[in-house]
Formats: structure tokens, sequence, C-alpha cells
């Protein structure tokens, strides 16, 4: 089994839960996530299975859109609301102050990652520290918000402020940091309280099959063809296809930074890209060896 499947993440389940439940359903263990998703976070979870496995990075890589809900004046251990409370703080602003201080967070910039989270220091999860409450100073990351908007009331109730918001970010983006630094910005504490992954790279959540949807056999697995359906493809003789499955450097006469080849029957035998040492040649990206 051999394809890419788009998962409606369940609440309350981690995305390693809903890899053994799809894999169940589908009788595979060669299969993987494209990005994990906290559990209290719904959305789409991409997942690879079989020779597909070997897109996981690539698919990992592409941008992601998620809806957020933001609750300011308040602050947890994990840095959301399923978290113990360590402090609140008294929050006062208006409509035009939050658009401001989300505009202001569009860009690049250097992340702190969450103590609650699964980046290792030493060989340890950050959250296997936390647990054991020991303190380590938290690794900081590169990320890119490409866009962000604010997409619902903004609600004052119980000495707190709510509202949700919308953005488009880069891999390795955590929405708990962000939102965070979005507080820090207007001055006060924040949370998350929600979050849905609406979009991942061309995956979106309107295409997304529940688990009850795969159990009855209600979805597609999609296949290379239609992954790759934009890429440069370039179809061979059986001599270069056998140049091609012993992953041989061959010459970039082609004009493009990636070649997908294929045989005379249209299977897929490798993605190819340029070779980092001579640009001159390409080199094998991922090996398929011949599917559709």
């Amino acid at each position: 089994m051999d394809g890419i499947i788009v998962v409606n993440k369940e609440k309350g389940f981690t995305s390693r839960d809903m890899v053994n439940k799809v894999g169940k359903i589908l009788g595979t263990k060669k299969i993987g996530h494209t990005g994990t998703l906290d559990p209290m976070a719904t959305g789409v979870l991409v997942m690879c299975l079989g020779k597909c496995t070997s897109l996981v990075d690539m698919i990992t890589s592409d941008y992601k859109e998620y809806i957020a809900g933001v609750r300011l004046g308040i602050l947890t251990d994990t840095l959301d609301t399923t978290g113990n409370v360590i402090d609140k703080c008294d929050v006062s602003y208006s409509h035009d102050d939050i658009v401001s201080a989300l505009n202001s967070m569009v860009g690049e910039y250097y992340q702190e990652v969450p103590k609650y989270s699964a980046v290792k220091i030493n060989g340890k999860k950050l959250y296997e520290y936390a647990r054991e409450g020991i303190e380590i100073e938290l690794p900081r990351r590169l990320v890119n918000i490409k866009s962000i908007e604010l997409v619902s009331d903004i609600s004052y109730s119980d000495g707190f402020i709510d509202f949700s918001i919308k953005c488009l970010v880069s891999k390795g983006t955590y929405i708990r940091s962000l939102i965070r630094d979005i507080a820090d910005k207007l001055g006060c504490y924040g949370v998350m309280s929600s979050l849905v992954r609406t979009r991942q790279g061309d995956f979106s959540i309107d295409n997304a099959y529940s688990i009850s949807d795969i159990e009855n056999g209600n979805y597609k697995l999609i296949d290379l063809g239609t992954y790759f359906k934009d890429m440069y493809k370039v179809k061979v003789d059986d001599d270069l296809k056998g140049k091609i499955l012993n992953g041989c450097l061959l010459k970039n006469d082609y004009g493009v930074s990636c070649v997908l080849f294929v045989d005379s029957n249209d299977l897929i035998l490798a993605l190819y890209k340029v070779y980092d040492k001579d640009n001159s040649f390409i080199k094998p990206y991922k090996m398929f060896g011949g599917i559709k």
C-alpha cells in the first residue's frame, strides 16, 4: 500500500495515536505522519504509507495554516489552557492594539520552543525534563510567520480577552509559543485555547478523512503521480532506467532544480535534484523503484 492520506486528527489523541489507528485499519506498519499536533489540537495530519514514507521530510517542510484560539491574561506551564496556571495579569487592550501586535509578528524571528515539547536536548525530550522539574535552557529556532490575521470578534469576560487568529507558518513553528510572543508584544501573558490545522502545503482540511471514514472505506489514497503532478517529468529508456535505479549521478541537461524520472509505463522511478558539489550534475533525492 503506497500513497498519502490526509487525516482529520481528533481531539484528545496524540499524532502517534492517530498513526497507530490508521495503520491498524489499513493493515500496514509502514506509515508515518508529517508534523506533530498536540493532543488538544485537531485538523490536517498528513500520513505517508509504504514507499511514500520517503516523502515525510518533504511534506513536513511545507508551510502550515492554523486557526488558533488565544486567551490573554493567563500563563500556564504548557502555554495552553490544559496546563497548570503559573500567573495571571490584568488585560485591557483594544482591537487596534491586538491587530498591531499580530502584524508585528509577520516575518522571521527566533522562537523559543515550549518546555513541554518533544524537542530533544542531549538525547532527552524537553517535556521529560519538565516533568522531572529540571530547568534547562530552551533552544530557539528561526521560524517564518508568513501571514497572521484576526478572524473572530474579541471577547472581554472574567478578566480575560479571547479571540481567534489564522496564521500561515513555516516548519518548526509552535503556535503556543507564537501566542506567548504575541502577548509579550502587548505586555501581558497569553495562552492557546484551541488549535485547528487547516492546511499543510496543498493538503486541506476540506479533503481530510475522519477515523470513521477510513474504517468505513470512505477514503482515497493520493498516489505519487498526483502528488508530483506539477513536477518536471522525464520518461526514460531502459538503459537510463537502470542507471537511475542504481542511484547514478546524471548530467544535468534539464535546466531545472528537480527532475522526476518515470519509465515507459509511467511508473515513478526517482526524484533527482541538483548535486550540491557540482551543479552540472543531478543526484538521487528520493528513490521509489517504480510505483504509480
